[in-house]
């Protein structure tokens, strides 16, 4: 499971070295195949292979009529890519993705149970200043139990 920030950089050639801690979890249950992508152009998402897979299965349940559903498959299409993690523990980010997201130097790399999501720390932390939790968020969430 991927969880937590785990700070990285991506290099000039645009590869992110991926967090060892986040490899050895990639090593132990997964293989060198992933595919990178963003729902929205802030963020590549990065999901292995297997569970980039069940997503896909998702989705092409979705009637293809659907407006949103179109929309976000357009977004997957365009930033999204598959890629590989090299020997050095390199994947690299497709570049209209880090050109839209800013996506360069220093980033954050944040944990989402099945795939990570790879942010330009200085936008990341604006984000989170300019949404922080609410009254409301947190009554929502009570609902679910948490």
């Amino acid at each position: 499971m991927f969880r937590g920030n785990c700070p990285a950089t991506i290099d000039e050639d645009g590869r992110l070295k991926v967090p060892s801690t986040i490899r050895k979890y990639l090593a132990s249950k997964y293989g060198s195949e992933f595919f990178v992508t963003s729902f929205d152009g802030h963020a590549a998402r990065v999901y292995p292979a297997l569970e980039w897979q069940k997503v896909e299965d998702k989705l092409r349940g979705l009637p293809s009529t659907e407006p949103s559903a179109k929309k976000l498959l357009n977004h997957i299409n365009y930033f999204g890519q598959t890629a590989h993690i090299d020997g050095q523990g390199r994947i690299l980010i497709p570049s209209v993705l880090r050109e839209v997201a800013q996506i360069k130097g220093e980033v954050a790399v944040l944990g989402f149970f099945d795939y990570f999501e790879v942010w330009n720390d200085h936008l990341y932390r604006e984000m989170l200043k300019e949404k922080p939790m609410t009254e409301e968020d947190w009554k929502v969430l009570s609902g679910y139990g948490i």
